[in-house]
């Protein structure tokens, strides 16, 4: 049979058109592996991988600007990065108007991995108001957001939320952290983007702590976080493993599913010398957590700065000396570090007034608004000059988990569900795949059937 050259040039015109739609990824570069779950573990390759890293976002809140957007900012920081021994970076807010690729590609030379929260001052979840904040217009800045930093290599992990539930009353608000968790793992899938791990940073709080973790691991798959961190001040100098409390929460979390570290430490209160950096990476801890990021980089008024910035000066104070010392003089434990290798889910907590107040299992479905970004994408973001999102968009209109597909089909999250789930190893993020696989195949399976024989792939 013989094809009509209009038809010919119709498919060709389809192909085109498939391949310009489809998100890009850059690829991976040679210095750098992306780090996957394993367990309660991260790996880069086969090897473990303890975050070695700091908080960083010169300017803090009051004067909000995006270190990563700036390759003068972030490559005359690289170079201290490197000098502190670090692997990890985290940063609070990033505007996703903006291009990254160079701040990024520099990262990446230099060995060092981001940690990311996707949520902006002007684009949250309000505790106060959680179920008008978590809409569609918020959800579509943490999109754009994900699908720009998902195509690097070395972005090693998403937060979905910081501190959004900081004491017993706003626990209440945990369903929705919960919800944009499984949204973004559910965009990352349905965008075939690389699986970037998705997880919560808690607030250092103990009066729902481990509830929070278990809830942030119970439920279906779909739901469950990749891993689970907070923010930890209570070992202040001099201190140690037991006199911290450090000890108790090696044995809180012991036998958890997902990966744990601490997403803030460093008590300011004496002199810092981080002393618990020699128990932080050692094997009194390396089988439950997975190292932690130092509360922070640049002098922002509170005392916490391991350096102070002065336009394009950068002076080492004495925690960056202190820091590097105690980092240089400890290793990483030889091995796995005795993690625990199939990881697992937990049961849902049960409700326990005033301390944890979430009433059920149920996760709010996503907004109907939003679901059209898990197929044709998010597009581009509102950036720091954007409106806003608390009170804009569209709310979600049930409080009956939806699937992370999108599509808003229904699924059991009931504490039945959790408990016949609790066997189940941690399902961790996939290695990296190029996306254009099954859209390739797809066409090539259209032009072999439309060509014939002739249509030979080399």
């Amino acid at each position: 049979m013989k094809h009509p050259i209009a038809s010919r040039a119709a498919v060709l015109a389809l192909v085109a058109s498939t391949v310009a739609a489809a998100p890009q990824q850059l690829n991976a570069r040679d210095s750098i592996t992306s780090v996957t779950v394993k367990g309660n573990a991260f790996f880069a390759g086969d090897q473990r991988f303890y975050i070695r890293g700091v908080d960083y976002q010169p300017g803090g809140s009051s004067k909000l600007s995006d270190p990563i957007a700036d390759p003068s900012v972030c490559k005359r920081d690289i170079s201290k990065f490197k000098d502190l021994g670090l692997n990890t970076v985290r940063v609070y807010s990033v505007d996703n108007s903006q291009n990254h690729d160079e701040c990024m590609s520099a990262l990446a030379d230099a060995g060092i991995y981001l940690v990311l929260d996707v949520n902006t001052p002007k684009y949250s979840i309000n505790r106060a108001e959680p179920q008008s904040s978590y809409n569609d217009v918020y959800l579509q800045s943490v999109f754009a957001t994900v699908e720009m930093f998902a195509k690097y290599p070395n972005t090693l992990a998403f937060f979905s939320g910081n501190e959004v539930v900081n004491d017993g009353p706003s626990s209440s608000a945990a369903p929705y952290v919960k919800a944009v968790t499984r949204d973004i793992r559910g965009y990352l899938k349905a965008r075939n983007l690389r699986q970037v791990p998705v997880g919560y940073s808690a607030a250092d709080v103990d009066t729902n702590r481990l509830q929070m973790a278990q809830y942030m691991n119970c439920g279906s798959d779909d739901e469950r976080s990749d891993f689970f961190a907070f923010n930890d001040y209570s070992w202040c100098d001099p201190s140690s493993f037991t006199t911290s409390g450090w000890d108790q929460k090696v044995k809180n979390f012991t036998g958890y599913g997902l990966p744990l570290f601490l997403s803030e430490y460093g008590c300011n209160t004496n002199k810092r010398q981080f002393q618990e950096v020699a128990s932080l990476y050692s094997t009194s801890m390396s089988a439950v957590y997975s190292g932690g990021l130092v509360y922070e980089y640049s002098e922002e008024g509170s005392h916490y700065g391991l350096v102070t910035i002065n336009g394009d000066s950068v002076t080492e104070d004495a925690d960056y000396t202190a820091l590097k010392t105690a980092l240089a003089g400890t290793s990483n434990p030889q091995g796995d570090g005795g993690y625990n290798k199939t990881g697992g889910a937990d049961s849902c907590p049960a409700p326990n007034p005033p301390n944890w107040a979430v009433q059920n299992d149920d996760v709010p479905t996503i907004p109907a608004p939003a679901q059209k970004y898990f197929t044709s994408g998010a597009g581009s973001g509102p950036g720091f000059s954007g409106s806003g999102s608390q009170g804009a968009g569209t709310p979600s209109s049930s409080n009956i988990t939806s699937s992370s597909s999108g599509s808003g089909t229904s699924t059991s999250s009931s504490s039945s569900a959790s408990s016949s789930s609790k066997s189940k190893a941690a399902v961790g993020p996939q290695a990296p795949q190029l996306f254009m696989a099954p859209i390739l195949g797809s066409l090539v399976v259209v032009l072999s059937t439309l060509f014939g024989a002739s249509l030979v792939i080399g």
